[in-house]
């Protein structure tokens, strides 16, 4: 986080427990006019401490409090990016994202808005667990985490941007992967082979590719579709010689007495001469 975060020296510590502590044991903070007596900076110290050793929501609770008392102070556009982050920690990602989106909105050319729109990817990217769960976060990450990358890309949240990027990306990969291993496990080969073409043509560069090439060799073989077969091995063979896909494929190829070579004008073919020949260029 940049200088506007998390504050945690031991003055500001001892202040905020010093005034908990004032308040009494019947203190309740949510109490209409409870916090009015307190300025905007003593309230601000009290989340922190409850970020740092209490509790988030109780924390976002008291910065959401600046921001409705002292709207137009330093402290109110602290406490706004301070909320966002709170309540993320407290895996209250809608309130964080749209924490996050005011103080876009808000200020937009303030330095702590990259880590603002961070936050916000964050609020879809933590989300994202379970392959076969909808897909629909994972978009939505992807999005704002190019967000980040286009439009900080020299904040130090662009670089964990890029990486979470790429993971966003391969998770979408793995799952045209599993509904492919779907169809093709239960015979249905078309629907397998448009599901694995997806993966080749659009996830060319996740950890996903190299299964991906493997099964068109199954699913086409399965189909008598020999060509395309061959020519998904020989792209698998060039660009993936030492995986235990290709020792797969190969095996299946000799077996039938064919060989992983280019063959005929199919999207393969097509792929082949661009990724292994560069016949784009």
């Amino acid at each position: 986080m940049s200088g506007t975060f998390i504050r945690s020296g031991v003055t500001a510590t001892v202040l905020s427990l010093t005034l908990l502590a004032g308040c009494g044991d019947g203190f309740d903070p949510r109490r209409a006019g409870a916090l009015e007596s307190l300025n905007a900076q003593q309230i601000y110290q009290l989340g922190e401490v409850e970020v740092e050793t209490g509790d988030p929501g109780d924390a976002a609770f008291y910065f959401g409090e600046i921001e409705r008392l002292y709207p137009y102070s330093e402290w109110a556009e602290r406490a706004l990016i301070m909320q966002a982050f709170a309540y993320h920690r407290d895996a209250d990602y809608p309130n964080s994202r749209a924490a996050a989106q005011r103080f876009l909105d808000f200020y937009p050319a303030q330095p702590d808005a990259a880590y603002a729109q961070y936050l916000l990817a964050l609020s879809y990217y933590d989300q994202i667990d379970e392959i076969g769960r909808d897909q629909g976060l994972t978009f939505q990450a992807l999005q704002s985490l190019r967000a980040v990358i286009e439009q900080y890309p020299d904040s130090e949240y662009a670089r964990a941007s890029i990486l979470k990027f790429d993971l966003a990306f391969d998770h979408l990969a793995a799952k045209e992967m599993e509904i492919g291993r779907y169809y093709l496990k239960r015979g249905n080969y078309a629907a397998a082979v448009n599901r694995f073409r997806i993966v080749v043509e659009e996830f060319q560069t996740t950890s996903q590719t190299p299964e991906a090439l493997h099964r068109l060799v199954e699913a086409y073989l399965s189909l008598g579709l020999t060509d395309e077969a061959q020519t998904a091995g020989a792209i698998l063979g060039n660009n993936y010689p030492a995986t235990e896909w290709y020792l797969d494929s190969y095996a299946l190829l000799t077996g039938q007495g064919l060989e992983a070579r280019a063959q005929g004008d199919s999207w393969l073919a097509s792929i082949y001469r661009q990724v292994v020949r560069g016949e784009w260029l």
